[in-house]
């Protein structure tokens, strides 16, 4: 039944013309264009941002005001099944992050000029590159009737070879998405 209902939403998606149909139209903004903010606080600008990531939700691994730099952690892409979570953004990006491992990070550089602040986003994708199969299977931590008993308690040992990941670049609608949050957000 499991596999039926796969198949079907499978084929209910793609025959709508192929994922091409899927992809969004023409960005908001200009793409690489920083949103300017009129604001003289920096620890509000900063605050602010730092919400708007954890809308997403990204968690925060590294930020350096002295240089005005947020890092993330990567991110798991959500796909769709997960409509709560915003990080693929369009319908095109939930059934890549449905069929594929894909995963997520986002820099947001954060530049004081005369009269504010200018904050760019990027955001970079990547892509799951397992070298052969991941045998992983939760037999291989139970007892087996049919050896004797082993005292080895490091049974479970995960993927053979750890993952690769291949860079797919920019992920340009959630550049867009998170600068028109963020446009947004300091409208108010």
């Amino acid at each position: 039944m499991r596999n039926f209902f796969s198949y079907f939403m499978l084929s209910f998606l793609l025959l709508g013309g192929g994922c091409h149909n899927l992809r969004e139209t023409a960005p908001v903004r200009p793409v690489g264009q920083p949103l300017f903010v009129s604001c003289a606080n920096q620890d509000a600008v900063w605050e602010r941002t730092v919400d708007v990531l954890h809308e997403y939700p990204f968690y925060i691994r590294r930020e350096d005001r002295l240089d005005g730099v947020i890092e993330t952690e990567y991110k798991t892409g959500s796909n769709l099944f997960e409509p709560w979570h915003k990080d693929s953004v369009g319908h095109y990006q939930r059934l890549e992050s449905t069929l594929q491992s894909i995963r997520r990070r986002v820099v947001v550089n954060i530049t004081p000029v005369e009269g504010g602040y200018f904050i760019m986003v990027e955001a970079y994708k990547e892509l799951e590159d397992l070298v052969g199969l991941a045998a992983n299977s939760a037999g291989g931590a139970t007892f087996q009737e049919s050896t004797p008993l082993q005292r080895d308690l490091n049974l479970v040992v995960g993927q053979t070879t750890p993952s690769g990941w291949i860079s797919q670049g920019r992920d340009v609608e959630l550049e867009q998405d998170m600068m028109q949050r963020l446009h947004q957000a300091f409208s108010r």
